[in-house]
């Protein structure tokens, strides 16, 4: 039995963190949190996050990609030093990569560009993939549909759509859902479009230090709380802890190839 957590997408390597972060590790374990993995954002946090991950190897896992809102005129050359990483390092998936449509519209053919060229790392490299995915589900989908295929794993980090969207996601037969803090927001619907969602595609996520879960909304998140969301599963779900820690890290470690 998976009879743990797994928090499957924080940021702990930011300078938010490097205060507490031994303390943060292991109130972690005291939790039974027993595997942290870890989203790049760009070239410039790979160090930080490579040296977190050496640091705790027992717990912490690496991912390397190009975020959507780091999609800039210098896109091409910063795919070309986050590839190199993958070539060199035991990377455990590609993210985090996607499309972002809050903040910048004007990008969204360089953000394309940027995450089909990730997408074919993802096939080229065996490795599964962490999308990002706001304000942009029918552009992620126009590529998917193109793209996709027996090769193509992973998750929808984040997941904020609707059935219908949380049914193609599913149907593209490699995918899962990652669930964070918004699932616990009292006025955000995840949690009715959840019931009509079996529990075997969702996996858990905090994406701290972003998007704390209630009671803590607005604060700064830390992958603790990631009991926090698997707390509110059990009651959506109508099961107890123990079964959504064991079905949401058997997802998990099925997809990461943990």
């Amino acid at each position: 039995m998976n009879n743990f957590f797994i928090d499957s997408h924080t940021h702990l390597y930011l300078p938010e963190f490097s205060a507490n972060i031994e303390k943060t590790i292991s109130s972690c374990k005291d939790l039974n949190i027993q595997k942290l993995l870890l989203p790049n954002i760009d070239s410039l946090s790979i160090q930080p996050l490579l040296h977190l991950c050496a640091t705790f190897p027992d717990i912490c896992y690496p991912m390397i990609g190009l975020h959507p809102c780091s999609v800039k005129e210098n896109y091409l050359a910063e795919l070309t030093i986050i590839e190199s990483y993958l070539k060199n390092h035991n990377i455990i998936a590609i993210g985090e990569i996607g499309i972002d449509l809050y903040w910048d519209k004007t990008s969204l053919e360089i953000q394309k560009e940027a995450f089909i060229t990730q997408l074919n790392w993802a096939k080229k490299y065996s490795l599964p993939i962490v999308i990002h995915a706001r304000d942009s589900f029918n552009e992620l989908f126009e590529v998917l549909d193109f793209h996709n295929d027996d090769n193509l794993t992973g998750v929808f980090h984040c997941f904020t759509g609707d059935v219908h969207q949380a049914n193609k996601i599913i149907d593209y037969g490699g995918f899962k859902l990652g669930v964070g803090g918004v699932v616990t927001f009292k006025n955000a619907g995840l949690d009715k479009t959840l019931s009509n969602i079996s529990l075997e595609h969702l996996i858990l996520e905090t994406d701290a230090p972003y998007l704390a879960p209630h009671p803590y909304r607005g604060k700064q998140n830390c992958s603790t709380n990631v009991i926090l969301i698997a707390e509110k599963l059990a009651t959506i779900y109508q099961c107890s802890l123990e079964n959504i820690a064991s079905t949401t890290t058997k997802n998990t470690i099925d997809v990461f190839k943990l």
